[in-house]
């Protein structure tokens, strides 16, 4: 009888490489619960401690890139990486790994390069609609690639490419509006702006809105919720006050309710953040980070903006712009109904259990050789 398919994650560094990998790593255990997963990961990065608390045993990788701006530590970054190939090396095969899963994140270059020179499995998920360079290097050698949006898909081996979407948390796109608006106490038939900047918040997007928010709110039927983030809430509470339309908070807990309760999103434009808008089927206004390497959420944003479900709000047109932009749409039913259709028809629901399906595929195709 052959042995349980042993699949090693490689993702870190931000909540949009590690938070996929959990969650293809959870369906992989749905659909086989014998599967023996494990991840590879940096120890000073979020990875060491949300990759323990989803259950999964992580390994120390050494791993690092280069700064933009000339700095010493670039000098010690080929040390570091051929350090972090050697610790790969011998992690893919101390680990018998039948297939390894690259998630991006700097770890994810030695631990895919090791599997492919071990001739292992390797799978590719891009979350970005422009790849980063890890991914762009790995898929050339990679058995799968899994992107989120069509125009990634140029960057890859169209033979070995899927359309499959970002993995996101369950649940979300089955909230109720109804309950939705129970839950915040807003009118059924009012009309919902969502605020969003992140866990963290955005401060530029705070302190666009923090003037002109209590205008804003002067229409009769017209809501905010408002997601300041924990670095910000203090200020904002100061600078706006309550006011009987406002729902301000530092974290949203229950995204699902949130979204469902909104007639219209403002936010930036995560990898992950863009496939809960198509998930959710919410209209939304982007305004992509200037400060993202290679200029992911500009390429994104864009992605959603050729389908027609979002509206792109450069941060430079942000203070003067925000506003009339998100006050017209609002007033626009038959707008907002189309976007929301549009958001919805390029939706993937399944994306983690598409990429586990295939990741066992590979597992199996290996040990049906090894055997």
């Amino acid at each position: 009888m052959p042995r349980p398919p042993r699949i090693l994650m490689a993702g870190g560094g931000t909540g949009g490489h590690v938070y996929p990998a959990i969650a293809i790593a959870d369906a992989v255990r749905r659909t086989e619960p014998e599967s023996v997963v494990a991840f590879a990961g940096t120890t000073d990065r979020m990875e060491w401690q949300a990759v323990p608390g989803a259950g999964y045993a992580i390994h120390p990788i050494a791993a690092a890139g280069l700064k933009r701006k000339l700095a010493v530590s670039n000098l010690r970054v080929p040390l570091t990486m051929m350090r972090g190939l050697a610790q790969s090396w011998r992690l893919v095969g101390d680990f018998d790994a039948d297939v390894v899963v690259g998630t991006g994140g700097y770890v994810s270059g030695p631990v895919g390069l090791a599997a492919a020179m071990r001739h292992r499995g390797l799978v590719v998920q891009e979350q970005n609609a422009h790849p980063g360079v890890t991914n762009r290097i790995l898929g050339r050698m990679a058995d799968r690639v899994h992107v989120a949006f069509d125009d990634a898909g140029a960057a890859f081996p169209a033979d070995r490419t899927s359309v499959s979407g970002n993995p996101i948390r369950p649940g979300l796109s089955t909230a109720v509006r109804s309950e939705a608006r129970i839950a915040y106490g807003i009118p059924e038939d009012a009309r919902v702006l969502l605020v969003l900047g992140g866990s963290l918040g955005s401060q530029a997007v705070n302190e666009a809105v923090a003037p002109r928010i209590g205008s804003l709110m002067d229409s009769a039927d017209l809501y905010v919720v408002w997601q300041a983030g924990t670095r910000y809430i203090d200020r904002m509470k100061a600078a706006v006050g309550e006011h009987e339309k406002l729902r301000l908070s530092a974290y949203i807990d229950r995204m699902d309710l949130a979204y469902a309760a909104s007639d219209l999103v403002m936010c930036r434009s995560g990898a992950i953040t863009c496939s809960e808008l198509l998930a959710t089927g919410r209209p939304s206004v982007l305004i992509p980070s200037p400060n993202v390497t290679e200029d992911h959420q500009t390429r994104n944003a864009e992605s959603l903006v050729r389908i027609g479900a979002a509206r792109l709000l450069p941060e430079s047109d942000l203070p003067e712009g925000w506003e009339p932009l998100v006050t017209g749409l609002l007033r626009d039913a038959t707008t907002l109904a189309g976007m929301s259709r549009a958001a919805r028809s390029h939706a993937v629901l399944d994306s983690a259990d598409r990429i586990a399906r295939d990741v066992l595929n590979l597992a199996h195709r290996r040990t049906a050789r090894a055997t």
